[in-house]
């Protein structure tokens, strides 16, 4: 349990930072424009932003843990597409998959804990 809950905070510490970078940085909404995705590059962060805090809360009710790291594995498996469809290179893509393996990772075992 104390490395999924490790995971957890990892990843949910990640996606803040992620989004705290999304309004402080101009490089994070050009990166949007490049991918084609400028319109719902907000709602792409306001969801990162809730996944985020689900992670948080799933650290108390499993529940909202295994939908909040579903939710945000599915996420960077769009991003992973959206970056393979780009031909960015695996050095670029890296982050995407580590935080889909992530979340994949803290999905199955709160599953897990659900089921035991």
């Amino acid at each position: 349990m104390l490395i999924v809950t490790i995971c957890t905070l990892i990843s949910s510490l990640s996606f803040f930072a992620y989004a705290f970078s999304y309004f402080n940085a101009p490089h994070m909404k050009n990166e949007f424009k490049r991918f084609g995705l400028e319109k719902i590059g907000l709602t792409i962060v306001v969801l990162e932003i809730i996944g985020a805090l689900g992670l948080l809360a799933g650290l108390v009710f499993n529940f909202i843990l295994v939908i909040s790291s579903l939710g945000l594995a599915l996420l960077m498996l769009a991003g992973l597409i959206v970056r393979l469809r780009l031909k960015d290179d695996i050095w670029i893509s890296l982050p995407a998959l580590f935080y889909m393996i992530l979340n994949t990772y803290i999905f199955c075992s709160s599953m897990n804990l659900m089921t035991n």
